[in-house]
């Protein structure tokens, strides 16, 4: 198996030595491998989770949200259906998000046709 130290998963991910020794004490990654040293050892597996940790971080979701998912996952009964649901419901809010933001850049589109065609007349 192959071990990743701290830096290489900050240069793999983008996250930041901080970030991952927050992630790892609110309970999202973990827990972490560590060598006789005492020094942290990420495995792949790690990597793939903390890439969705990082997905869910980015698209909105909280820190108490992301702690209950993890909760979920890790310790839920198999057949749970509680992680699907917390799934869709962000979904749910993104795809909302995205239509605000579509909304704003239609608007932010015409302001700047506007003031293109504002400028071209007066130059």
């Amino acid at each position: 198996m192959t071990w990743f130290s701290p830096g290489d998963v900050a240069d793999r991910t983008g996250l930041s030595l901080d970030t991952l020794r927050y992630y790892e004490r609110e309970g999202l990654i973990g827990p972490v491998r560590r060598d006789s040293g005492g020094r942290r050892l990420y495995s792949g597996g790690d990597l793939a989770w903390l890439g969705v940790v990082t997905c869910l971080r980015r698209s909105g979701m909280g820190i108490a949200d992301l702690r209950r998912f993890v909760g979920v996952v890790r310790g839920g009964a198999p057949a749970s259906t509680e992680p699907v649901e917390m799934l869709r419901l962000h979904r749910s809010r993104l795809v909302e998000d995205i239509e605000h933001i579509r909304v704003a850049l239609s608007v932010i589109d015409g302001k700047i046709a506007h003031y293109e065609r504002a400028g071209a007349r007066s130059a």
